[in-house]
């Protein structure tokens, strides 16, 4: 097991050598002078003169691969510049805006869980049943509508004319609830119909029956084997969304008016914040190889036939 991990986070130095690459030449290769950026954010006309005195205390003036070397030598030291808006330290800013996104991101995760989980094993246990149409139709419209519009609607029914949870913003559990479920009615879909799926296929394993001859109780075959083993492929699908929604859950954030990561992010894009850019490509990079490798860990640890020389993550 420990080979196995030391060989997994090896595995994340050229994956992040190779993401810092391409921001890098993205950024280069785009149409927009980082320096004239500067100056027009700040309200400066950008005269050759300031440009060129910009250029030269960003490094800009260097060679690429002088540009590159420093950025990556300032990036491992989590040093990713100075917010062209803000003019505070990029990092600092992320950390700020960081526990938005993760409170969002776990409480639509455990949302996402409580609910999916029981639905989708009912609904493979009382095949064609009341439960399993009812997870069709609720997997049908979770996976049909988009998330900005139920977030409308949300907020229209709930907030508007309910008037039983605030519109926006970030304070009580209150603020919590909309946006949460929002996320979490896209992963119930997925979740509920993959569980389903799974639980189905073990339902016609050899050690089922045999653990049916031998007297066991049905009860404990469908808790503590089939569930166990059928949850696998869920859990997978948990820790690819996870790192999605810990770089920030943009459509969400941006509809609620949540101070969180994404809603940062789109805000550089539209001031061509590059700094903010480039930290958050190389920060979802390493969320994603870190949220696969737990991923691997927890289903090596629940299912025994998973071979520890490979993985499933990416």
């Amino acid at each position: 097991m420990r080979s196995y991990i030391g060989k997994r986070l090896l595995a994340i130095i050229p994956i992040f050598l190779f993401a810092t690459l391409l921001s890098f030449v993205l950024i280069h290769l785009s149409p927009v002078d980082p320096a004239e950026v500067y100056l027009t954010v700040a309200h400066i006309h950008p005269t050759e003169e300031l440009l060129a005195q910009v250029r030269h205390d960003f490094g800009l003036d260097q060679p690429l691969l002088v540009q590159y070397v420093e950025s990556l030598m300032k990036m491992c030291r989590l040093d990713f510049g100075t917010s062209y808006v803000t003019k505070e330290p990029v990092w600092q800013e992320v950390v700020h805006r960081m526990p938005a996104t993760l409170q969002l991101a776990f409480s639509s995760i455990c949302l996402a869980v409580l609910i999916s989980v029981p639905i989708g094993f009912f609904s493979a246990v009382y095949k064609n049943g009341v439960i399993d149409h009812f997870s069709r139709l609720l997997a049908f419209f979770g996976a049909s509508i988009p998330q900005f519009w139920l977030g409308y609607l949300l907020i229209y029914f709930l907030s508007v004319k309910l008037d039983l949870f605030p519109v926006q913003g970030r304070g009580t559990w209150a603020h919590l609830v909309l946006p949460s479920l929002t996320l979490a009615l896209g992963l119930i879909a997925i979740y509920s119909r993959l569980l389903r799926t799974s639980v189905l296929e073990q339902l016609q394993e050899p050690y089922v029956l045999y653990a049916r001859t031998r007297g066991i109780k049905e009860k404990i075959i469908m808790g503590k084997h089939v569930l166990k083993i059928a949850i696998s492929p869920m859990i997978t699908g948990l820790g690819m969304n996870l790192g999605k929604l810990l770089s920030g859950t943009i459509i969400v954030e941006v509809v609620f008016s949540w101070p969180g990561f994404g809603r940062y992010f789109v805000d550089s894009i539209l001031n061509r914040d590059i700094p903010v850019i480039q930290c958050y490509v190389l920060l979802v990079a390493c969320l994603f190889i870190v949220c696969n490798l737990i991923v691997d860990l927890l289903q090596m640890a629940m299912d025994p036939r998973i071979p520890r020389k490979g993985g499933t993550g990416l």
